[in-house]
């Protein structure tokens, strides 16, 4: 039996009791269908990244000056010192 409650203690979420309700009788199903794929023979199987082919056409990496601190914070609204100045985020 899978304690809901524990679960959206560990997942920090607040839910109702209707949902909680919902959940603990959902929860069991979706185990038990990975129980079943779990025990599919994938031996011989190559694994699968991306159905279809791709390939990255990635430039080539280039070492170029960068721009220094006056002119990186030349535009920037607030600045203290030779940094970025930014509000906080929480």
């Amino acid at each position: 039996m899978i304690d809901i409650e524990k679960v959206v203690k560990l997942a920090r979420l607040t839910i109702t009791e209707d949902e909680a309700k919902q959940y603990s009788e959902q929860i069991p199903a979706i185990l038990e269908y990975f129980e079943k794929i779990s025990k599919v023979n994938t031996k011989g199987v190559e694994p699968l990244v991306t159905p279809t082919p791709m390939e990255q056409h990635l430039r080539e990496d280039k070492v170029q000056p960068g721009l220094g601190a006056e002119k990186a914070l030349a535009n920037a609204p607030e600045k203290s010192g030779h940094l970025f100045k930014v509000p906080p985020v929480v």
